[in-house]
């Protein structure tokens, strides 16, 4: 697909056209739609070709076009996503899910086109914010701020001075701040690797672009289109990205929320804990079908 300002987006779509129901799955900072693939094939086993699933690399992501850096911002994430909605999407209700940036993503589509939420029949918000993204801390008090800021820099230095074999041969800095910042416990050691390899594929301006914008990222307001539809918030006890105060502050704006803090658990939530994921998609899915 063709964005509005000429990106090239990698789209997938499973189900038929005319479905009932589609599910639009937006994945995470740094990741690609991999990071739905446990929910899409539980998905699939449960409802087979009854529902349309719709998942997409972000701009700047996987198969995606790169983007300048300042076009990397929530903003066009929304607009892309409205883009997809109407090329993809299936004429009936929607499902909409959103991890980290993802779920941010959400929230400026409602900023943005409100009236796409009429269509919606439930919407699960997977470790995200709706703001203050600039307080949090990295759980390190004193260095978090500093720390919080390098970390996207040197990230982004890596993508411009080595090559993607180079990182993938030795990627200490990129499984460092996998294993630091973004899991709990457990950790597989596949999720890890393919966390991985998004951060390796991720290029320079993704990192520092994308990071910026979202310490301006403030949608709270956006949330109430969502009052009386069903939705689940879900955050992780570990997760020092999006911490469970910010999973509160997304349920509290929406009338009827239900929040889920999952012991132990990190930031990568749809792979980490993929089976209470993909059950919260299906409890929402169910009632429609």
């Amino acid at each position: 697909m063709r964005t509005f300002d000429g990106l090239r987006l990698d789209v997938r779509t499973y189900g038929p056209e005319d479905a009932p129901l589609t599910v639009l799955l937006a994945h995470c900072w740094t990741l690609n739609q991999a990071d739905w693939h446990y929910q899409v094939r539980d998905l699939q086993r449960e409802f087979g070709h009854r529902i349309r699933i719709v998942t997409w690399d972000h701009r700047g992501h996987g198969q995606s076009d790169a983007a300048p850096k300042a076009d990397c911002t929530i903003e066009n994430l929304g607009r892309d996503m409205g883009d997809v909605i109407d090329a993809y999407a299936g004429p009936g209700a929607l499902v909409l899910a959103g991890h980290s940036i993802g779920g941010m993503t959400m929230m400026a589509l409602a900023e943005q086109r409100p009236e796409v939420y009429q269509r919606v029949v439930g919407a699960a918000f997977v470790a995200t914010s709706s703001g203050r993204l600039d307080t949090v801390t990295l759980g390190l008090p004193e260095m978090g701020p500093f720390a919080k800021a390098q970390i996207p820099r040197i990230l982004a230095f890596r993508s411009r001075t080595l090559t993607q074999k180079a990182r993938r041969r030795a990627p200490i800095i990129e499984r460092q701040i996998v294993r630091r910042f973004l899991f709990g416990k457990p950790m597989r050691l596949v999720d890890a690797a393919l966390t991985v390899e998004g951060i390796i594929n991720s290029p320079a301006a993704t990192m520092v672009g994308f990071y910026e914008n979202c310490m301006l990222h403030e949608r709270t307001d956006a949330l109430k289109v969502l009052d009386g539809v069903p939705t689940h918030v879900l955050v992780g006890t570990r997760d020092v990205l999006t911490p469970p105060s910010h999973g509160q502050r997304i349920a509290d704006a929406v009338d009827g929320a239900v929040l889920t803090v999952v012991p132990e658990a990190g930031h990568m939530l749809p792979l980490e804990r993929d089976e209470l994921v993909s059950g919260v998609l299906i409890r929402l899915i169910r009632p429609h079908l």
